[in-house]
């Protein structure tokens, strides 16, 4: 085995014969320690291959070298089998193609590193599709699939991995290079002789059912199963061999579909159902792959659904997909099976959009489980017993009650109609105890799943989490054959080693046995993990739906992957790195290290994670946590004083009033060339021009106007945005909002009328300085977003003076920038943890279109009568929410949908010197195509400044607020407002 000493000439070697990428740096290990399971291996360093060859020479080398190697795909796998102590082969860089689909033979050539969705997406034309789809279909690899032989929610009808493999293209340790498929093809020597010496062992030594996954599928090549070695080199976990390519078979999809949601009692209710369902067509029968019987039979409880899910009134629930010729017959299905279910509640949806809202419910399950209802983490490690279908309802019950015994809580979910389930359950994994207990648990379960001839796996695989217990499901001389077979395909034990024969301990390699037993200390509070950073961090179990291709509806994460490819520029990458951070022996200069700020470097801090995640990875606080770090004391990025104190110049530009020359000297080249320079600002980019007269000095013209409304109050927050960039705005919103008969004021000025008392934080309860004062609040986002924390904390408590009197009314305070209103309800109160006045505040902001429906309900807004285009903003989207955004578009014929995805610019993020490119690359993804497709006449929407600056720079279109759109409106002046309204000349 290769040393620490002798890791440079290895790396030297790979580099030589390998034309992919050979990484033995700090980043590229980092990354891969971990996969979605409890353990963590370190390896030697990672090789990207671009062919056989280079899997072929990496083997080599290796071999000789006496290196473990292991084959990874998406890392999404849940028994730790996806990391290694060697050499660990990242396919999803290069050997990542379609290589060819033929639809008159149903068949696909596909490499390991192909994303299903992509395959899925390439069949659909032709009316087919692979069949097993697991929850991670966005971003788990055929390789991977093939390895675990996943299923996904559809094996009722069209079975696991190894039933849709015809031929596997493999490449054993020692170089031999195989074709396997039926017949015995391509089996290497010893095999046949090995099998035909133990066929009563293999007739008489695996439980019959469905989702049985555990162990060897020895079994698949007895005689009277075609002997397939294909089929069963599927499971084997990256142990006999290394996949290079595979053909695959297709099944003609559904014409429609409809979604019966079976609403039971409980759990048990519904687990007892499941199987009675499945005689309305036979499972794997032709009749269902044309349609006729259930497509899914998937259940969960109440405990993983959102409170605000659109689910019939019940506790558990059975979702039953059904298919048909059109969608009256696929309805007419899945309404026969609600009339013969005895059930509590029950919904039938036909609605496209409405099946994929209710099935993200299911998909998120994987990630929304490792959090109990009570916040506490909860984890794998016995992800997918399965059992025979008919036994679910017992089996569950037993579940329950040794879950009860050992004081362990759990949410079972999945695939009820195969027999498998799914669960995170609340382990201690952090404490001696809590691991011994997780052990003796562990024994426990299987001596249960056994008893009701199930097995271990149903799904994911054994890996370290169950392999060490096989002998209890399949009898020491079963296992020992698995030995005798792992012998026969890699006699050197050079393939992911301790995975299924001679496996590593369950509770040995931990992925939190490296972490501080003490919180560190940081900035913000972090009210979900009890102030834990290492608990925030271990939120990332490694499901990666952040690295999902392409984003569909509103959704938003993860832009700089998807602009990058990279899994250092995703959500999960960059969680792994912190896990690196703080564990120490990876990553070794903790919050000074380099490796984990250039991953955070293309973090746009969109929040993004922060909703699309299913466990609320919010990777933009930590990236504030780490840059406030890791710049203390030391000098920081010309962008951080240029861009992170950006409402301090604009401050200074209006205190003097020189916006004028200011906006002049940005347009001379030799100047503008010298403030990008010294700002750190993207040479590419454009300067914005400041307003020449703010906000709040067009507010105090107005003062001697009569107030317009007498309803209720409400405070209109000037952010640094509305107040020096774009006042129009801000003036639009006053319209609106005194249109609607609402009293609009500003936060006061701080001016104090009395010597200071107390803390020194008394100011003035003047009601006209609450009406028509000029504020000085601000809500620290720039300082925030550059990790500037102590300025940001100055800041925001100087806010909290100045909005004492506010915070002692009833009046709300009305944001116009998302992203300064999504800083207001989440950064002010996570970093002020220790100040009650932040709750208050935050509690008390709403955004614009917020404000409209709850103090003016009774208002009709303007009829425009226009189609929209254009993107939510990606904090509104992550923190905000757009329900009271989309119903004032419809009540004003605003017609039409936001993109998803982010704009790119992100505030400082697209200014920043070395981010243009990826910038650009996010705005192309949704919101550049939606302005460009978009027909004469539409409105282009942008609430967020940075939004509407990247249309006018990348695009040269103006975007406008909702506010300008509807003042535009009201005052006749409709036809104007397509590309945004227009902005007072003497505010340019």
């Amino acid at each position: 085995m290769t040393d620490a000493g002798d890791l440079p000439a290895l790396e030297a070697e790979l580099s030589r014969v390998v034309r992919g990428d050979v990484g033995f740096d700090v980043t590229s290990r980092a990354l891969v320690t971990m996969d979605a399971s409890n353990y963590r291996r370190v390896p030697l360093g990672v090789v990207a291959p671009r062919d056989a060859d280079d899997v072929s020479a990496v083997l080599e080398v290796c071999r000789e070298r006496g290196v473990p190697v292991v084959a990874r795909g998406g890392g999404t796998s849940i028994a730790g089998q996806a990391t290694g102590t060697g050499v660990v082969l990242d396919f999803t860089q290069h050997m990542n193609r379609l290589v060819s689909l033929d639809p008159e033979t149903r068949t696909a050539v596909v490499q390991p590193g192909l994303v299903l969705d992509r395959l899925q997406e390439a069949a659909a034309p032709h009316g087919l599709r692979f069949g097993p789809d697991p929850s991670t279909h966005s971003r788990c690899t055929l390789g991977g699939m093939i390895g675990n032989n996943s299923c996904g929610s559809h094996s009722v009808a069209w079975g696991t991995t190894a039933d849709s493999v015809r031929q596997l293209d493999v490449i054993t340790a020692r170089g031999g290079r195989l074709r396997l498929g039926q017949d015995w093809a391509g089996a290497p020597d010893g095999l046949r002789a090995l099998v035909d010496g133990e066929l009563a062992r293999l007739r008489t030594g695996f439980p019959e059912l469905p989702r049985r996954i555990s162990g060897y599928a020895l079994d698949a090549l007895l005689p009277e199963r075609g002997a397939d070695v294909a089929r069963s080199f599927c499971g084997s976990e990256g142990t006999l061999g290394v996949l290079t390519e595979a053909v695959v078979k297709l099944v003609e999809a559904p014409r429609a579909r409809a979604l019966a949601v079976l609403a039971y009692a409980d759990e048990s209710a519904a687990a007892q159902a499941a199987a009675g369902l499945l005689p309305w067509g036979s499972s794997r029968s032709s009749e269902a792959e044309s349609g006729g019987g259930p497509l899914t039979v998937e259940g969960m409880s109440a405990d993983l659904v959102p409170s605000a899910a659109a689910l019939p009134r019940g506790a558990a629930w059975l979702f039953v997909e059904t298919g048909g010729e059109s969608a009256a017959q696929a309805r007419a299905r899945a309404e026969a099976i609600v009339r013969a279910a005895d059930v509590v509640d029950a919904l039938v949806v036909t609605d496209p959009a409405g099946q994929r809202a209710l099935w993200r419910i299911r998909e998120d399950a994987s990630g929304t489980a490792t959090r109990m209802p009570d916040g506490s983490e909860a984890w794998p490690g016995w992800e997918d017993c399965a059992v025979p279908p008919a036994r679910l309802g017992a089996y569950l019950r037993d579940f329950r009650g040794l879950l009860t015994a050992h004081g362990l809580r759990g949410t079972p979910y999945g695939h009820f109609g195969d027999g498998c389930i799914h669960v995170r359950i609340d382990f201690d994994l952090l404490t001696e105890a809590g691991v011994a207990r997780f052990r003796r648990f562990s024994e426990e379960l299987a001596e249960l799943v056994v008893a009701h001839g199930g097995s271990l796996s149903g799904e994911h695989g054994d890996g370290q989490a169950r392999a060490e217990l096989l002998p209890r499901m399949y009898g020491e001389e079963m296992v020992g054959l698995f030995e005798r077979a792992k012998g026969v395909w890699d006699p050197d034990d050079l393939l992911n080693p301790g995975m299924l024969v001679r496996p590593a301990p369950l509770d040995a390699g931990l992925r939190f046995s490296v972490l501080p037993r003490e919180p560190v200390e940081v900035a913000f509070g972090y009210p979900l993990d009890d102030g834990d950073f290492s608990a925030a961090v271990r939120r990332c179990v490694g499901v990666a739906k952040c690295r999902t291709a392409s984003v569909s509806g509103s959704s938003v994460m993860c832009p700089s992957f998807r602009a990058t490819g990279e899994e250092e520029h995703s959500t999960r990458g960059r969680a792994r790195l912190l896990h690196e951070m703080l564990a120490g022996e990876v990553v070794t200069d903790g919050w000074r290290s380099t490796e984990v700020r250039d991953a955070l470097d293309l973090c746009l801090s969109c929040k993004g994670c922060r909703s699309d995640c299913p466990v609320e990875v919010d990777m933009a606080t930590y990236k504030a946590e780490f840059l406030h770090h890791h710049y203390a004391g030391r000098r920081r990025p010309a962008a951080h004083y240029a861009m992170g104190r950006l409402p301090e110049w604009l401050r200074a530009v209006s205190r003097t009033r020189t916006a004028r020359l200011i906006n002049a000297l940005s347009t001379m080249r030799p100047f503008a060339w010298a403030a990008k320079r010294l700002g750190g600002i993207a040479p590419e980019r454009e300067i914005p021009r400041v307003a020449r007269r703010t906000f709040s000095r067009w507010w105090e013209r107005r003062r001697g106007e009569a107030t317009v409304g007498s309803g209720p109050l409400v405070i209109l927050w000037p952010d640094t945005f509305t107040e020096h960039l774009s006042p129009s705005v801000g003036q639009a919103a006053v319209r609106v909002l005194e249109a609607a008969g609402l009293r609009v004021g500003l936060p006061p000025t701080l001016r104090l009328v009395r010597p200071p008392v107390g803390d020194g934080r008394t100011v003035a309860m003047d009601p006209l300085s609450v009406l028509r004062g000029r504020g000085r609040v601000c809500c620290g986002l720039t300082y925030v977003s550059t990790g500037q924390l102590d300025r940001a904390r100055a800041v925001m408590r100087r806010t909290l003076d100045l909005m004492e009197p506010v915070l002692e009314t009833d009046a709300p305070v009305v944001v116009l920038e998302p992203s300064c209103a999504a800083a207001l309800r989440t950064d002010v109160p996570e970093l002020l943890h220790d100040d009650p006045r932040a709750a208050r505040l935050a509690a008390k902001v709403l955004t614009f279109a917020e404000t409209l429906e709850r103090h003016a309900p009774d208002w009709t807004p303007p009829r425009v009568d226009r189609p929209v285009a254009g993107q939510t903003h990606c904090h509104q989207h992550a923190v905000l929410g757009d329900a009271a955004d989309r119903r004032l578009r419809q009540a004003a014929l605003l017609s039409g949908e936001l993109s998803g995805g982010c704009c790119g610019l992100a505030g400082n993020f697209g200014f920043e010197k070395g981010h243009h490119e990826v910038s650009t690359a996010c705005a192309e993804e949704h919101l550049l195509p939606s302005v460009r497709d978009a027909p004469d006449g539409t409105v282009v929407l942008a609430d967020g400044f940075s939004c509407r600056t990247q249309l006018e720079q990348l695009a040269g279109v103006r975007g406008s607020h909702l506010a300008e759109v509807l003042a535009a409106a009201l005052e006749g002046a409709g036809d104007e407002a397509g590309g945004g309204g227009t902005e007072p000349e003497d505010e340019r």
